[in-house]
């Protein structure tokens, strides 16, 4: 595992504190004297000048921060200093006010069309020989170690009944692999193949980055090379009130929120992964969520269909169901590529037809995208274009007139998020993918019933199945034979089972997983 240079002092400070993982800050000696006008220093910081902080954020209107910063006992009040350093009140306001305004534009004047023919490939009615170009082109990509991986893995199973990270569940294979575990497996054998390393790097948050560092030490980084494996964190911004005030959710605290999943951006750069990709000579970056099992990591075909394309933004997408369907899909909004999400589209757009039956707008999005690291790199100059979103919240806070603690029963303000499509119409030249739907996407998002560990299970069988019976082989019972990905990446190199009946419960593993798992250079 390593931690790229960040690019300033406060950055560096945070990123030696995230390293520790488990074990708070001490955070005693970081202030000696706290009166207004005081000069304090940190540990890796240079000095902090508190009237100047002060000041800064009066002058934003946001001056209520410190309502109560004469009252904290030092280690609260270093701890406050050092949120405060982290955020720009006048961002924030900003933000705000782009936000605001947005969520009054009226959804009806928006207009939704078709993606044009000329940016997009549907995958099951493709050439064979045409996928085959696009994968071997992605695969001399990852050989000569120019593509990366972004996982964003910051939520938590809260909805599946656990305070794990998502990463971390057992969606109840026969051989009890995470998902984490799966898709590092996958990374594994795709370097096998192509004969290059794969640099993962994994987006957690707050609540969940202690966790995901302690599960993969825990597997021994699931047979990766750790050097290979770079954590960094999701950013937040201040909850606020709807006129734009910061909350606090202590005397000493600011209320925050994850940023969204649009919040990479601002992190890849923030926590120095960008410079460590442009150092390490990552050009291009296959980026997907960890909820979805089936996800074809790095995807050969996938890079090399964006490449072949010249595209500096991509997304992979499947056909949606149904009008009903609660997903966003992937179209031309207001002339330029974007994504509606569901109770975005209007019924007649939802349901409007092609003369062969199929659904006019029917990319549904999964969250599985490609980028050039240059497109990355120009995402910080358009932060003032990017619309944040609104969502109205109940926000915990202490009045900052009497110091009581709020509990509100209805939305008392709200929080901004970023969504990672957000950037789509400031590409270049865009590209999809339109993948089968019952080889790349089946999430994870509820306990029980549609899109379950059941569904997640009962799919990635069947797919398994599938790849067997390709091979020659016949698989009988109702419990399904799981295919290791150290054993097959997307169904190649089952040849040897053809002409066997394999009967499930049963899982196939290497022979010599040891073998298996080796990385090049190791």
């Amino acid at each position: 595992m390593s931690w790229p240079q960040m690019p300033s002092a406060v950055a560096s400070w945070t990123r030696s504190l995230f390293s520790l993982f488990t074990r708070k800050p001490q955070l005693s000696t970081l202030l000696r004297s706290v009166k207004r006008g005081s000069t304090t220093s940190t540990n890796g910081m240079a000095n902090v000048d508190i009237a100047d902080l002060r000041a800064k954020f009066e002058a934003a209107g946001q001056g209520h921060v410190f309502a109560f910063f004469d009252a904290l006992t030092p280690e609260e009040q270093s701890a406050l200093i050092t949120q405060l350093l982290a955020i720009d009140p006048e961002r924030v306001n900003r933000i705000h006010a782009n936000a605001m305004a947005a969520s009054h534009i009226d959804a009806s004047a928006t207009t939704i069309e078709p993606l044009p023919a000329d940016v997009y490939l549907d995958a099951e009615h493709a050439d064979p020989a045409q996928l085959d170009e696009f994968r071997d082109i992605g695969m001399k990509a990852i050989q000569a170690g120019k593509v990366g991986v972004l996982l964003m893995a910051g939520g938590q199973g809260t909805r599946l009944g656990s305070s794990e990270p998502k990463g971390c569940y057992d969606i109840g294979l026969p051989s009890g692999k995470s998902l984490f575990q799966l898709q590092a497996e996958r990374l594994l054998k795709l370097q096998t193949l192509a004969g290059g390393v794969l640099p993962w790097y994994v987006m957690v948050s707050g609540p969940t980055r202690a966790a995901t560092v302690a599960f993969f030490e825990k597997h021994n980084f699931f047979g990766l090379d750790r050097k290979n494996v770079h954590f960094f964190a999701q950013g937040t911004l201040p909850a606020l009130t709807d006129d734009g005030k910061i909350y606090l959710a202590s005397k000493g605290a600011v209320a925050e929120a994850p940023d969204g999943n649009g919040g990479v951006y601002a992190a890849l750069e923030s926590a120095g992964i960008l410079k460590h990709m442009k150092e390490n000579g990552v050009e291009y970056i296959h980026a997907y969520c960890v909820d979805n099992c089936l996800v074809k990591v790095a995807d050969p075909v996938f890079l090399g269909f964006n490449i072949a394309r010249g595209a500096d933004v991509g997304a992979k997408t499947v056909h949606k169901v149904d009008p009903d369907e609660p997903v966003g899909v992937v179209c031309l909004r207001n002339g330029k590529y974007g994504v509606v999400e569901y109770s975005e589209i209007p019924k007649e757009v939802a349901e409007a037809r092609k003369p062969d039956g199929s659904l006019q707008v029917s990319s549904a999005n999964i969250a599985n995208h490609f980028y050039t690291r240059a497109f990355l790199e120009r995402v910080k100059e358009l932060e003032d274009q990017l619309q944040y979103h609104v969502a109205h919240k109940k926000i915990a806070h202490v009045d900052v007139a009497t110091g009581e603690t709020i509990k509100p029963d209805k939305p008392n303000g709200v929080k901004m998020e970023l969504f990672i499509f957000d950037v789509f119409p400031f590409c270049n030249k865009f590209a999809v993918f339109e993948g089968v739907r019952s080889d790349e996407f089946s999430p994870l998002k509820n306990k029980d019933g549609p899109d379950s560990p059941a569904t997640s299970r009962r799919d990635i069988l069947e797919l398994h199945r599938r790849y067997l019976t390709a091979a020659g082989a016949t698989v009988e019972g109702d419990d399904g034979v799981e295919i290791s990905p150290l054993v097959s990446y997307g169904g190649e190199g089952l040849e040897a089972y053809a002409g066997q009946t394999l009967t499930g419960p049963r899982q196939l593993e290497p022979a010599s997983t040891a073998a298996a798992t080796v990385e090049k250079g190791e």
